[in-house]
């Protein structure tokens, strides 16, 4: 099984948009983002107890005059809908970058609910969207997204679709 690219392709668009701080929570979908995240020289990657904790990091990382992208899997939007409220009100400027779950493929039927919902709250707080489907769109998407939420003083949430990541599939006997 090869390896896919766009995780390669996404990760030199942060670098390239001088992006120096990646709050994240564990996710397979994230993982080889993660992996260099944390390779990279000049970047600090924050591994979070909950995904909340990144928005107010990242608050911090723009008041300290730095950029950063939060990590995370649809089924943690929940946990940040009212944190939101601070760079929103603030207009300090955020990226998120969402994996989605419960859609295309799914096998859990607890990812269902909050995958179902992911767009619709993050829009309701005011977060702006932009949904990927396609592996060749991902990188350009995170580049005029980071743009955006750094040109605008506003939240932006990419998020990829299962299409994109690939669908988890659970096996008789799996303890993972």
């Amino acid at each position: 099984m090869s390896v896919p690219a766009w995780p390669d392709e996404l990760f030199e668009e942060l670098v390239a948009g001088d992006v120096r701080q990646v709050a994240y929570v564990p996710d397979a979908g994230h993982k080889r983002l993660i992996e260099r995240s944390l390779a990279a020289p000049g970047i600090e990657a924050v591994s979070l107890t909950t995904e909340e904790e990144g928005v107010a990091m990242l608050a911090g990382a723009f008041l300290g005059g730095q950029r950063g992208v939060l990590l995370l899997q649809s089924s943690g939007v929940g946990n940040c809908i009212n944190m939101l409220s601070l760079p929103a009100e603030c207009r300090i400027p955020m990226l998120m970058i969402v994996t989605m779950r419960g859609e295309w493929g799914e096998f859990n039927p607890w990812q269902i609910t909050m995958g179902q919902g992911t767009q619709a709250s993050l829009e309701a707080v005011g977060v702006l969207v932009n949904r990927v489907e396609s592996a060749a769109d991902v990188a350009p998407t995170v580049r005029a997204s980071l743009a955006l939420a750094y040109n605008t003083g506003r939240v932006v949430a990419v998020l990829l679709s299962q299409k994109v990541i690939g669908a988890k599939m659970f096996k008789k006997g799996d303890t993972k």
